[in-house]
């Protein structure tokens, strides 16, 4: 998010020095007498046609300076600046329509006043204005022009217009991909202090990307960011201690900066300090404290979390056995695409744990998992189809997911045997084309949602 222009943060850094000097403490707990005299102050040059008084007294009516607080005539007076042509009363009216601030939200209208403000070379105007067109709000989506925007702002120097612009060449967004130039305009944030630009450079750093791979650079800036308070900076660096990337191994460390993550709402990191919890890595085992962290970020969304729970809960672990409750959680990581807890909820629908038995169900699971490249649920799928449970019997078909389980799991080879003292050539030739078949479909959906499609 934006904030409100430079300009009134220098001016308000001047108002409280003078409140310092001036006021007691006291004054704190109410509006001091100078906040007053300054509102007052600015409302009878404002009502004398002073432009920029009527911007300084929407400020106050924005932050409740002098005034009680209302973002309504904050607006107004802003756009009766703006419409005189006051270059910063144009980009905070731009910004009180995209923030809902006194106004109902428009877009239209906040890329026209950001983009008047633009213009003249307000560099916030102008990030924002890049936002615009690279997401299709408020005007039509145009990647290039939100390129041109965001280097009109980088150039000045703004550093959140200088991450934004790294990452359309690291991308490719409006641009011609060019990781080198990325890291030219990481470089420039991250040496501002910005912490996104000091993450960005870190992960150039770590995948070779602009730069020569370099696991201590990476490590460099990446703990610069964390210090910033970068939450995914924080959990980068705490694994970056677990798996010794750029430093020395260190599990009491990692446990540290995951924490300062997971208190930050981080899922991530929250799932990674449920496991050094559960395996006591850097900190005393606690199972009850593992679950704990698994919650949270389960709660957040985080589908391994999810499915961590919901074994925790059908294995009794850190919580009291409960299958309706480990279910719940399989579920909720499923339908995210969680292989692992596809596969589970499909076990619990065969044995009918915390679920009705059923076959279909378990079968339709199971598939899912199947489908991701898990052998056990390709082991399980080949015997639905040899037995007829949850779909139609099928040698054939068993014959091609026993094969496929074979490359990794012993049964699918030992149970291919019993198939083959079995059937015909006949069907042994047409397992071994389905077989291939199945595998070319398999890598397909497996590629496609590595791809997102």
């Amino acid at each position: 998010m934006v904030n409100l222009s430079p300009c009134f943060t220098r001016w308000a850094s001047m108002i409280l020095l003078c409140m310092l000097t001036l006021s007691p403490l006291g004054a704190y707990a109410g509006m001091s007498p100078e906040e007053v005299r300054v509102f007052n102050d600015y409302k009878s040059l404002a009502e004398a046609g002073s432009v920029s008084a009527q911007f300084r007294l929407g400020i106050c009516y924005a932050t409740g300076s002098g005034v009680a607080k209302d973002e309504t005539e904050a607006a107004r007076l802003y756009r009766l600046a703006a419409e005189q042509g006051h270059l910063d009363a144009q980009y905070n009216l731009g910004a009180s329509f995209a923030q809902a601030r006194g106004v109902k939200t428009d877009y239209a209208e906040a890329m026209k006043w950001f983009h008047a403000a633009a213009l003249k070379g307000h560099a916030d105007a102008q990030l924002w204005l890049g936002f615009g067109y690279m997401n299709g709000e408020g005007v039509a989506e145009n990647k290039p022009e939100a390129v041109k925007w965001y280097r009109k702002a980088a150039e000045q120097g703004n550093a959140k217009a200088q991450v934004y612009l790294a990452f359309t060449y690291l991308n490719g967004q409006g641009v011609t991909k060019d990781a080198v130039e990325a890291v030219k305009w990481y470089r420039k944030a991250a040496e501002q202090g910005d912490a996104a630009g000091q993450s960005g450079l870190g992960y150039c750093y770590a995948n070779g990307l602009g730069v020569a791979q370099d696991d201590v650079e990476c490590a460099k800036w990446t703990r610069k960011a964390a210090e910033n308070g970068d939450a995914n900076s924080q959990f980068a660096v705490g694994m970056s201690y677990k798996h010794a990337l750029g430093v020395a191994k260190d599990e009491a460390e990692c446990v540290k900066w995951l924490h300062l993550s997971a208190g930050q709402g981080y899922a991530r990191a929250q799932h990674a300090l449920g496991l050094c919890y559960a395996n006591g890595e850097g900190v005393a085992k606690d199972s009850s404290q593992a679950v704990s962290w698994w919650r949270k970020a389960a709660e957040l969304g985080d589908a391994d979390a999810q499915c961590i729970m919901g074994q925790s809960y059908a294995n009794g672990l850190g919580v009291v056995q409960d299958y309706v409750q480990a279910v719940l959680w399989y579920r909720k990581a499923a339908e995210q695409g969680n292989v692992m807890a596809q596969y589970h909820l499909g076990v619990c629908y065969f044995n009918s744990a915390g679920v009705a038995q059923d076959n279909v169900h378990a079968v339709y699971w199971t598939r899912k998992a199947a489908e991701q490249g898990n052998e056990t649920a390709q082991l399980s799928l080949g015997w639905c189809y040899y037995n007829g449970e949850g779909v139609a019997k099928d040698v054939v078909e068993a014959y091609a997911y026993f094969s496929l389980a074979g490359k990794a799991h012993a049964l699918g080879s030992k149970h291919l045997g019993f198939i083959e003292a079995e059937i015909s050539e006949a069907k042994i030739a047409a397992g071994k084309k389905r077989t291939i078949e199945l595998q070319k479909e398999i890598e397909a959906k497996m590629a496609a949602k590595k791809a997102g499609k």
